[in-house]
């Protein structure tokens, strides 16, 4: 399967529908790992499989979007947008608490890897 490619503007155009869909990922997460920690509750223990539905589809959504969901310990719902700089194939990378897709790492540099999108590359921003 081809994956898309993002330039940074398109990532950002793709935000507000990401940021739903993301903001619902880190509650339904969240709401599983509590559900974890109460294993011997037997109505945790039946919404669990409804909850790993629901967290399913959105998941997919996000890769239909062409993005995917990096934050399985639902703490900063990180977000990789396949794309390029410079030439080189990198991810476009968003976390929750961002206003806008600004970072990118190499596939295999991950989050700790980080560095930002060259202003170049970026949309115009509102004065």
């Amino acid at each position: 399967m081809v994956r898309h490619s993002f330039t940074p503007e398109q990532a950002n155009r793709t935000l507000p529908l990401v940021k739903r869909i993301v903001a619902d990922v880190l509650e339904k997460g969240r709401e599983l790992r509590e559900l974890a920690r109460r294993a011997n509750d037997a109505s945790a223990i039946e919404r669990v499989p409804v909850l790993e539905r629901e967290l399913r589809g959105l998941l997919t959504e996000l890769e239909r979007i062409g993005c995917s969901y990096r934050d399985f310990g639902f703490e900063h719902g990180l977000v990789d947008f396949p794309g390029e700089v410079d030439g080189e194939s990198v991810l476009l990378c968003w976390r929750s608490d961002e206003s806008e897709v600004a970072w990118y790492h190499t596939p295999d540099g991950g989050f700790a890897g980080r560095k930002p999108i060259p202003e170049r590359l970026l949309p115009p921003r509102a004065k």
